[in-house]
């Protein structure tokens, strides 16, 4: 059998579609795409697609910066925006280290399909330059009204003590993503759906039935904090059904909010950066 397997395909695809850089070849090797890694090479000419950017911006913010945080700064000694990687001279080494992590470190392998990684390395060689898409932002105030009231958000999600569990705590929202990243939370979710907050369906053996959103699971347990709060753990031998919502629960907000209203939404949760936003009046602000 050949060692490898050359994708002429998805050279003539990203010629076509990238204008910064030739994928010349990727290689596959016959143990599989996550066991051998692939081989980039790659020049650079001119400038990335918006669309690419955005894709690997997404990408590294699900896979990414829950560790190395939205800047890319977050672990000690590690600055991504720097453009300079100490295990990683060229982006074929580059793809090694996000496929494969580091030993020893507490850098883990991902599972990144061919195309995440392509957009997430274009990214990471941009980042600190990098320009979301400019996002109308309306009136806070009037976003926080649609939050509670329209919206119906506060029926999964929780700000600032008030509101569901089922959903993600949004209080720092607007500290962690941008709000382009925000809109697009609301106009598709599924693009930033992450695998380790989706919902949970699980009966014990006893009868039991637990539903909530994961928090975290490994071979043996998997813990899932219920709408009221409680944090339920549970072993997997125990378990006579498990299931993984794999849709994202989060409808769109495409066809329910008009366009200035969306713009509000958007402007009240990019100030959720962890403190209660000023009410008029309250005498909290200007």
């Amino acid at each position: 059998m050949d060692q490898g397997v050359f994708f002429a395909e998805d050279h003539m695809r990203h010629e076509q579609r990238r204008t910064s850089r030739l994928v010349y070849v990727l290689v596959i090797s016959a143990l599989g795409w996550f066991g051998a890694g692939v081989c980039l090479n790659a020049q650079q000419e001119g400038n990335v697609t918006q669309a690419e950017l955005d894709t690997g911006a997404r990408i590294f913010r699900s896979t990414c910066s829950a560790c190395h945080g939205p800047d890319g700064n977050q672990v000690s000694g590690v600055d991504l925006k720097s453009g300079h990687f100490r295990h990683a001279a060229t982006d074929e080494q580059l793809a090694g280290v996000i496929q494969n992590g580091i030993p020893g470190t507490a850098m883990p392998p991902n599972n990144v399909t061919r195309r995440n990684l392509i957009a997430l390395i274009d990214y990471l060689h941009v980042m600190r330059d990098f320009d979301t898409r400019k996002v109308a932002l309306g009136d806070a105030e009037r976003g926080r009204a649609i939050f509670e009231g329209k919206g119906g958000c506060l029926k999964c999600h929780r700000v600032n003590g008030k509101g569901s569990y089922m959903a993600l705590d949004l209080s720092t929202i607007g500290a962690d993503f941008s709000s382009s990243a925000l809109q697009d939370a609301l106009l598709d979710p599924e693009s930033t759906d992450f695998p380790q907050n989706r919902f949970i369906h699980a009966v014990t053996r006893t009868g039991a039935v637990i539903t909530g959103r994961r928090v975290n699971e490994d071979t043996l347990t998997v813990q899932i904090v219920e709408a009221n709060g409680r944090l339920v753990s549970l072993t997997k031998e125990a378990l006579k059904e498990y299931s993984i919502e794999k849709e994202p629960l989060m409808p769109s907000f495409k066809e329910k909010l008009t366009d200035p209203e969306l713009a509000d939404l958007i402007a009240y949760l990019a100030s959720l950066q962890g403190t209660e936003p000023a009410r008029p009046g309250s005498g909290g602000g200007q």
